[in-house]
């Protein structure tokens, strides 16, 4: 699987690709990421990619000619299955997004900055956009990393487990349950009784209802879904 990252700061997305799991499945082949500076394909010799917004206003507006030559020229490289802009004003990232895209094989991803891009961008280029939360960041880097990261590991092959992904929060709706691993006894703390006894389906009928417990107590709009 194949992302393609558009950026106007390069160095801020790298790190979350250099280490850990996402690292791994680069390293193993199973996902390729490109960063691309959209400052390569500005047209003035001082390297600007932005500029006043029509009407007045604050903020700096990412502006369509840079945007245009750089997907143009990756889209004449390869078929992209889809387009996707990093930005506040958007449906947020969940977990049945991230299982649809990492179905994908090409995806570009486009990071806002400043005050947004150029509406035209929006309406002739992008196929899906797709924000991290209800608030703003400095731009939209940080949002690609989420994104990646949350597809990459539900690539086949990823994780050490392939069954690990499936019983993550948000897989049924519903929030994972409690954990636990060694010691058994801690400072006076046990581990729950039943997760000792060997009984896989009364272990996991025991998961279930704590996981359903946890939902009501924290998330419980996901069990009206």
């Amino acid at each position: 699987m194949r992302f393609d990252i558009i950026t106007v700061s390069p160095e801020l997305i790298q790190s979350p690709f250099e280490h850990s799991i996402v690292k791994r499945a680069i390293d193993k082949g199973l996902a390729e990421v490109y960063f691309h500076n959209l400052r390569d394909f500005a047209s003035n010799k001082y390297k600007k990619i932005d500029d006043y917004q029509f009407g007045g206003g604050a903020g700096m507006v990412m502006m369509i000619e840079p945007i245009d030559k750089c997907i143009s020229k990756l889209k004449s490289e390869r078929d992209y299955d889809e387009i996707i802009y990093m930005t506040p004003d958007a449906p947020i990232l969940n977990q049945a997004t991230s299982n649809t895209l990492s179905l994908k094989k090409n995806i570009i991803v486009l990071c806002g900055h400043y005050k947004g891009v150029d509406q035209r961008v929006r309406d002739l280029f992008i196929t899906k956009e797709i924000s991290i939360g209800d608030y703003v960041l400095s731009g939209g880097e940080l949002g690609a990393a989420v994104l990646c990261d949350s597809i990459i590991r539900l690539i086949p092959g990823v994780l050490g487990d392939e069954t690990s992904a499936l019983t993550d929060s948000f897989q049924d709706n519903l929030l994972s349950p409690p954990v636990y691993t060694r010691p058994a006894e801690y400072k006076g703390t046990e581990v729950p009784e039943i997760l000792l006894s060997g009984n896989f389906p009364k272990i996991d009928a025991w998961r279930t209802e704590k996981a359903y417990e946890r939902t009501q107590q924290i998330k419980p709009e996901l069990l009206d879904e």
